[in-house]
């Protein structure tokens, strides 16, 4: 497949902001049961949660730019019973809206305790709209991931692996920017959202190189042969049937080199696991405020080259007319 930068920054953008999110929410409910030190609301997430908003935004702003008519971007939501990228539709400003008012009851400090959770847990209007938030934000992975993964004729999408994916690379690298996010606002937090990071990053690292294993040894269903019907052993395409380019070899098949395929899938694989792990874990020794924040561009870069491989990867059957040049 073509890889679409919008569709690149969408899937990367709202992953890293569905994070961040679930990391501050994280922290505050640690916070709260007193497994880490209170921070000031205002200052942390209140901000955080429009910093949230503003890398959800972004997404949102990307994706119009694979829309061949923006202003019926609406329409999506029709059909919301069957199709995934309906539900994805719903869910992302479902989503926005609840990171939205978490971060406006911080602001105002609307956080008086309504009860307590056995003597340990107070609960206030911030927790309540926290927990609805983190639960939309699980929706929207599945929901986007559910978008690929639902395809059956791209083998390589088609795994539960795709969303244990896009869901913990999600996580991991809003983990991550949440550390960096720290270390920039003087909060005493990097080392355990870095810590959490990591785990994710390392969880991530395990189910994405189990997706390319399985996409390394895939047996195709549809071949040649099954394409035009014919059973020889040994049929190879000569000519694609017109001296130009079409919107099918535009828009369906990347056209990079095997080097360039391996050259990618080697810097993603270095930018978004080990690299960033390391930068974690040499902040956290040297108490560095500027780690952290090279660790998350790193992982993001790496976030990046890893969603072109993604799509770059998957053979869609109609190439199989459109393999060659004449």
């Amino acid at each position: 497949m073509h890889p679409a930068l919008s569709v690149i920054f969408l899937t990367t953008l709202i992953g890293v902001g569905q994070g961040l999110f679930l990391a501050l929410y994280t922290g505050q409910v640690y916070s709260l049961a007193n497994l880490l030190p209170a921070q000031e609301s205002i200052g942390f997430y209140a901000i955080g949660s429009l910093l949230a908003l503003l890398l959800l935004g972004a997404g949102l702003f990307a994706s119009f730019f694979h829309l061949g008519h923006p202003e019926r971007a609406w329409r999506a939501i029709a059909k919301w019973k069957t199709s995934w990228l309906s539900r994805e539709v719903i869910v992302l400003p479902a989503f926005m809206l609840m990171v939205a008012l978490y971060g406006v009851i911080h602001y105002f400090g609307w956080t008086e305790s309504w009860f307590v959770i056995q003597e340990t847990l107070p609960v206030d209007a911030s927790l309540v709209a926290g927990l609805l938030a983190s639960l939309l934000a699980f929706a929207l992975f599945i929901s986007t991931a559910m978008i690929y993964a639902g395809v059956k004729f791209l083998q390589e999408w088609h795994s539960p692996l795709t969303v244990a994916n896009y869901t913990l690379l999600g996580i991991a690298s809003g983990f991550m920017l949440a550390a960096a996010f720290s270390a920039y606002s003087g909060v005493d937090l990097v080392a355990f959202f870095g810590t959490w990071a990591v785990i994710f990053t390392l969880a991530a690292l395990l189910t994405r190189g189990a997706s390319l294993l399985r996409n390394a040894g895939l047996k195709h269903k549809i071949t040649t042969q099954t394409a035009i019907g014919v059973r020889h052993s040994h049929i190879e395409q000569k000519a694609q049937g017109f001296i130009g380019g079409s919107f099918n070899t535009r828009e369906f098949f990347h056209g990079a080199t095997p080097t360039t395929m391996k050259t990618v899938r080697a810097l993603f694989l270095l930018l978004l696991f080990p690299l960033p792990v390391l930068l974690i874990a040499a902040a956290y020794f040297t108490a560095s405020a500027t780690l952290p924040l090279l660790a998350f561009a790193v992982q993001y870069l790496g976030l990046l080259l890893e969603r072109w491989y993604f799509f770059a990867e998957a053979t869609h059957p109609q190439n199989l007319y459109y393999r060659s040049m004449a």
